[in-house]
């Protein structure tokens, strides 16, 4: 018996303990016209047994590089690119400067500050009151989806005095839906009910069939024997 205890580690795992074998019997093989030919064929079944690296632009070039890997970087045979090298495979990559913004107002986001610079700075009186419009109704969901209540339109105006120190003023009524979790039981209730029993129609029909009287509760229009 073997055991994958006392087995080679593998490597890449995705491959497979047989493709790992494959080019361990490469690294074998002396001659290199022979040598290069199992390579390109190694290549190809590891394409066949990953259909998904097909998508992948350039897959062929993955491929090539999972194969020096699998080989510990000791294969020497040609390749159609560049032979990487262990450093280059296992090198980390940069670290990204996370974006430092930090808004004025915390509760409206940094993206509307960006609008409202851009407002400020408009020239044309129509585009300048749209925005003032647009920022208005923002202000006012942002308010809804955070508090679950209506604000009066006063206090969105207000607000908007106080950071555009009294440049911009909306002309709107910003109609915002309040949301109620009761909406969404109502609307699955009176939704479900419809599908289960097939819509009213199908009560109605139901009950006209029977002389007025439901057939849930008879069996059927009155046929319902007992048993004992």
């Amino acid at each position: 018996m073997e055991y994958n205890t006392t087995r080679e580690h593998l490597i890449i795992r995705e491959y497979g303990r047989s493709i790992q074998n494959m080019v361990s019997y490469i690294l074998t093989i002396e001659d290199r016209k022979k040598r290069q030919e199992q390579a390109n064929v190694v290549i190809e079944l590891m394409g066949f047994l990953n259909p998904h690296l097909r998508n992948v632009e350039d897959f062929r070039h993955k491929l090539w590089d999972h194969l020096f890997l699998i080989a510990d970087f000791k294969l020497d045979v040609d390749s159609p690119y560049p032979i990487p090298t262990r450093e280059s495979l296992k090198a980390k990559p940069q670290r990204l400067p996370y974006p430092k913004r930090y808004p004025r107002y915390n509760h409206l986001g940094k993206n509307i500050e960006i609008v409202i610079d851009k407002a400020l700075k408009e020239e044309n009186p129509d585009k300048k009151q749209g925005f003032a419009n647009a920022i208005a109704y923002y202000m006012k969901l942002s308010y809804n989806n955070w508090h679950k209540e209506n604000i009066h339109d006063d206090a969105i105006q207000s607000e908007l005095t106080t950071i555009t120190k009294g440049e911009l003023e909306f002309t709107n009524k910003p109609f915002v839906r309040q949301y109620r979790p009761s909406d969404d039981f109502r609307e699955a209730r009176s939704g479900g009910g419809q599908k289960r029993h097939g819509g009213k129609h199908f009560q109605q029909r139901n009950r006209n069939n029977s002389g007025g009287r439901d057939n849930r509760n008879n069996g059927g229009g009155g046929k319902f024997k007992k048993r004992y």
